[in-house]
């Protein structure tokens, strides 16, 4: 029996589509559910920011456009 294999949150051609998301700041790719992702509560809902674990730590945690806390997704 030969069986296809389809990994949940991917198309038949293996693309992973709508679970990967772009750091704001360098531009790194971000798996959701593999890589630590960070957004703003108060700027997320106006745009589609989403930061790194290596640029949360650089902002210290807080939004650099509204000072907020950033909250893991």
């Amino acid at each position: 029996m030969n069986a296809m294999v389809k990994l949940v949150g991917t198309n038949s051609a293996g693309h992973l589509g709508w679970v990967v998301k772009y750091c704001s700041i360098c531009n790194r790719k971000l798996v959701v559910g593999n890589d630590a992702i960070y957004s703003c509560p108060k700027c997320s809902s106006v745009s589609n920011l989403h930061y790194c674990l290596a640029d949360y730590k650089r902002l210290h945690g807080k939004c650099p456009h509204c000072k907020s806390d950033l909250v893991p997704i």
